[in-house]
């Protein structure tokens, strides 16, 4: 063999291995553009907290997120057998760069920046308000607007709470520099209650506060963060994500789910 010809073949040779592992890299070496042919990839964080996904088990279908995640796999052909769930960190799901999964779901909020590094989807979720007490409060069983209006409330300064508060309560809130300093503030009996938005009032009760209990959730009013799926950048699911959350939503099933899981399963009305 000339020297000429080895050179070619080494250069052809890395040439191929190169391509292989661009294609095993980036996540979608099949025509489905799925990263194992056949199934359906999808990745949530670790640990998964309730109630978006019960006792850590997304596989289980219960909790919001585990089931919307299953009603789009199956309205896009996937059967619940075919679905197999990975963990993610937060960061590293809206990185740039290839993914393991094909698509993500741990509450992310859609906006134009995370869009420049990967794909998101349309929206399966629009966050309310919700009421976060202590089971000592007062506050703890009023679940009407009459009621509530007369406890004194407590909101972080430049979220939506304030109006929120305002507009559905009729009141104004009493204003904290942060959460946290909220949070304190309802330890300490100044406040009856704190108006934040579902996910962190969710987070508050659980993480934050030792007997903290979700009372109740405003009407929705669409203002709220919209949240999405993550899929790898030019992913070609997206697409068929977007198709199958919009069917999801003109059959009433993304409703349905969310009063499910949001609303009956966790005891948090909606405020009347």
């Amino acid at each position: 063999m000339t020297r000429s010809l080895r050179l070619t073949l080494v250069v052809a040779t890395a040439a191929v291995a190169a391509l292989a592992l661009s294609a095993c890299s980036s996540g979608s070496s099949n025509a489905a553009g799925t990263v194992t042919d056949g199934k359906l990839t999808i990745a949530t964080g670790q640990p998964a907290y309730s109630p978006w996904v019960e006792d850590n088990k997304p596989q289980s279908g219960k909790g919001f997120e585990s089931a919307v995640a299953y009603a789009v796999a199956k309205e896009m052909g996937y059967a619940k057998s075919d679905v197999v769930w990975k963990r993610s960190t937060f960061d590293s799901a809206i990185a740039p760069g290839p993914k393991d999964w094909d698509l993500n779901i741990q509450q992310f909020s859609i906006d134009a920046k995370r869009k420049k590094a990967v794909d998101m989807s349309t929206p399966y979720y629009t966050t309310t308000q919700a009421v976060v007490t202590t089971k000592s409060s007062k506050a703890v069983d009023h679940t009407t607007i009459a009621e509530l209006k007369k406890d004194a409330i407590g909101v972080a300064t430049g979220s939506t709470s304030i109006d929120s508060v305002k507009s559905v309560l009729g009141v104004t809130p009493q204003v904290f520099n942060s959460n946290d300093d909220a949070v304190l503030a309802l330890k300490s009996g100044q406040i009856d209650a704190i108006v934040t938005d579902l996910p962190t009032a969710f987070y508050m009760a659980s993480a934050q506060l030792d007997d903290g209990t979700v009372s109740a959730q405003f009407p929705a009013d669409g203002k709220g963060d919209q949240f999405g799926f993550v899929l790898p950048k030019d992913s070609k699911l997206t697409s068929k994500v977007d198709k199958a959350l919009a069917a999801l939503d003109d059959d009433g099933t993304l409703e349905s789910l969310q009063t499910k899981w949001l609303s009956s399963e966790t005891g948090t009305p909606v405020l009347k």
